[in-house]
């Protein structure tokens, strides 16, 4: 069966989290049978900082952020029998909602929401929204976090079907490699710079730095030229998908700081957490609820409340507790979380429906 994909990039991770979570569930379910079409805009010089060429398991279309070009993408949403809009493309965001007009009469429409606690904010703010008038029409809502908070949300706007498809770990992409001292350092942080999470990246990772000017820092992601820094840590920009790995296995521990909208709903763990774990890193997550569902707190990742307790946690912290703390997540991991298992929940959902549409259509 044939999907089409209207997403911000596969190619490419720059100002682009998504990148992981697309490549991994879209991969397996490219192996469970689907032919999958992703059309990507040539947006945000994502085509310039590509990490990965089109791979093998997809059809990659970049189209040219016009009128026309999207026009034309939009019209081959008639050939799939599931037509999926992604939130956050970036460009035309609002125009894409009409692939669901252009798809067939028995194709089942999605809009695959990556970041569900801020596009619920905005439809709260917006009663005008066209994501209001699209949410009837669709079959699902799927989402990569959010848990009931955010099923209960989007229901009452209006969706028939609202699901999450956790992020997760690809197995074959990330994994544990040898330390590379460039990432040596007492805490690691990969996260780009942005409005509603820098005040928790300074909370959770520069006050430690502040108070242990002993501890040395690694921050990497876009956008952080410019920001004061103490000067014990060391920000080095964008780090491509290749080298996460190394990135993860190399310092003491590595930490995850959840945006500001997903800490308030909870259970949303970002894909960097499964690729943390998939890599055997000792992983220090600010609190958010419903970590526990995900990992074990004090045995598979720690817990912070404040940078205090950051701080706090990479004091106890030994080479061999970090080495084990690692292991667990990462066993964890392969065991429970991985996008096979998450792959397998969404095929099971899209062929049911794919096949309820069909026989509503010959009827």
């Amino acid at each position: 069966m044939k999907m089409a994909f209207y997403g911000s990039s596969l190619l490419s991770s720059y100002w682009n989290g998504a990148a992981t979570y697309y490549r991994g569930m879209l991969g397996e379910l490219a192996k469970l049978g689907w032919e999958v079409t992703f059309y990507e805009p040539d947006a945000f010089e994502r085509q310039q900082h590509r990490d990965i060429e089109p791979p093998a398991w997809a059809e990659v279309v970049v189209y040219d952020a016009t009128p026309d070009a999207l026009r034309a993408v939009m019209a081959r949403a008639a050939e799939a029998d599931v037509v999926v809009k992604a939130s956050g493309v970036g460009v035309f965001d609002t125009e894409l909602l009409g692939v669901m007009q252009t798809a067939r009469l028995d194709a089942v429409r999605i809009f695959w929401d990556v970041d569900a606690p801020a596009t619920l904010a905005e439809l709260r703010e917006d009663a005008d929204h066209p994501l209001h008038k699209v949410l009837p029409e669709l079959d699902f809502v799927f989402t990569y976090g959010g848990g009931d908070p955010v099923i209960d949300a989007y229901l009452a706007m209006g969706a028939r079907r609202c699901v999450p498809i956790y992020n997760a770990l690809d197995p074959p992409t990330h994994f544990p490699v040898p330390a590379e001292p460039r990432f040596a350092y007492d805490l690691a942080l990969l996260a780009n710079r942005l409005p509603d999470r820098e005040r928790r990246i300074e909370h959770f990772f520069l006050e430690p730095a502040h108070l242990t000017p002993e501890r040395r820092f690694l921050l990497g992601g876009s956008g952080w030229a410019d920001k004061p820094m103490p000067a014990n840590v060391a920000a080095i920009g964008h780090v491509g998908t290749a080298e996460h790995n190394a990135f993860n296995c190399s310092p003491l521990a590595v930490l995850n700081v959840a945006r500001d909208s997903m800490a308030e709903v909870g259970f949303s763990p970002a894909t960097r957490v499964f690729e943390a774990a998939g890599a055997g890193a000792c992983i220090i997550t600010d609190a958010w609820e419903g970590v526990e569902l995900f990992l074990e707190p004090g045995a598979e990742i720690l817990v912070a409340r404040d940078g205090r307790e950051v701080s706090e946690h990479l004091a106890a912290l030994t080479p061999e507790r970090s080495r084990a703390i690692g292991e667990a997540a990462r066993q964890r991991v392969l065991r429970d979380h991985t996008y096979a298992q998450r792959a397998a929940q969404a095929d099971a959902l899209l062929r049911a429906q794919v096949a309820a549409r069909r026989a509503r259509s010959a009827a």
